[in-house]
């Protein structure tokens, strides 16, 4: 399922002076349910029927072309490059070392995996960190199309067994050893272009697009590395649907934590028509000021967010029993973040919500014990 990127500022492992640089599905009542989140009638229009199907289309392309690999296991045509073992283990140690430094917490939750499972979710980890860097890393203002399709090209490489640096090669490594479609890393450089192509959102419909490719595709890369449970009823399908709403909602709890920052950036990725029905405009976001219609306003965004992590939930306990603990720490951990919103009164407008290490530590032992049970027969 997704892991929990914190891509938030960092050194640079990306872009540097314009130039690349080294270092059953869930059912459709449900979805729209999630779309059209708020409690109170009519308060959000969500998406139209056309809407949804047009999204839905692009989410089901990569569900089922990764689940049609994944049934061909040992046999998904791989050129996997010859490298020197010590090489190919500096590498993996690399990408472990990058993903204990800006994602400890998840860090420690892989430690329950497989060694090659862990090997291969830090290698997905740094790239997909590496890919973000290039539009909001310390060298974005070198960011342009070029980059973006130069970025992709050496995608195709690393698949085809050509990787350009060490990062590199340990993602060729875990693609041939994984079955690993190039489609969800594709559509997460997409995400990447629009964000230098926008910076606000009509309505939901656009911005749950955008959420799905820049943090759904995460869930999508990960599910055959951390495998389903082999006592699951569930679908393949269905699961890698469940891997897609968490991606979404840590997205959605990323943009409703973020509100103030994104702001001093000129970018506002709430939906206008939604901010309209609460009489709000971006003036009111760029004013820093968190009046009532504001609180009603988050109120609603974070019930919906809510809502993908209620359907996330169940996707996450089919999952390998080895893999299970680092996403239910990611899927507690972001259900805090929301939590920590409103503490703050719901004011992301001027303090950054965030989840103490003192917490944090105590979220591990009660992810870990929601790890341990066993998967349902069936998806509520």
């Amino acid at each position: 399922m997704c892991i929990t990127l914190s891509l938030s500022s960092k050194p640079c492992i990306g872009v540097c002076n314009g130039s690349l640089q080294s270092p059953k599905s869930m059912v459709t009542t449900a979805r729209t349910e999630v779309i059209t989140a708020p409690k109170r009638p009519n308060t959000f229009p969500g998406l139209t029927k056309q809407g949804i199907s047009d999204i839905d289309l692009r989410v089901q392309e990569v569900v089922r072309r990764q689940s049609w690999t994944n049934s061909l296991v040992g046999e998904v045509n791989c050129r996997k490059p010859r490298f020197e073992p010590m090489f190919i283990d500096d590498a993996y140690d690399k990408c472990r070392n990058i993903c204990a430094e800006y994602a400890k917490t998840f860090y420690l939750g892989t430690l329950l995996m497989t060694k090659e499972r862990q090997k291969a979710i830090w290698a997905i980890y740094v790239w997909c960190r590496r890919t973000d860097e290039l539009v909001d890393g310390l060298n974005a203002e070198y960011m342009s199309p070029a980059v973006l399709e130069r970025w992709e090209e050496r995608l195709q490489d690393i698949f085809e067994g050509r990787p350009y640096d060490m990062l590199d090669a340990a993602l060729s490594d875990t693609v041939c050893n994984f079955p690993l479609d190039t489609k969800p890393f594709r559509d997460m450089i997409e995400g990447m272009r629009m964000d230098t192509r926008k910076s606000r959102y009509e309505s939901f419909q656009e911005l749950y697009l955008y959420c799905y490719y820049v943090a759904g595709t995460v869930g999508l890369m990960s599910v055959p590395v951390m495998g389903i449970a082999p006592e699951s009823s569930a679908s393949a399908y269905t699961i890698y649907n469940a891997a897609l709403y968490l991606g979404i909602g840590n997205q959605l709890t990323n943009i409703l934590r973020d509100v103030g920052e994104d702001a001093l950036r000129g970018r506002v990725y709430l939906p206008q028509d939604e901010l309209a029905q609460f009489g709000l405009t971006d003036k009111d976001v760029f004013s820093r000021k968190v009046t009532d219609a504001w609180r009603d306003f988050m109120k609603e965004q974070i019930i919906r967010a809510r809502s993908f992590f209620n359907l996330a939930e169940e996707g996450a306990s089919q999952l390998d029993k080895d893999s299970r603990w680092p996403v239910w720490s990611s899927l507690m951990l972001y259900r805090k973040i929301l939590d920590a919103i409103e503490d703050n009164d719901y004011d992301n407008l001027t303090k950054r919500a965030y989840v103490g290490r003192t917490k944090k530590l105590l979220t591990l032992p009660l992810a870990y014990t929601r790890a341990l049970s066993k998967p349902s027969l069936y998806l509520r």
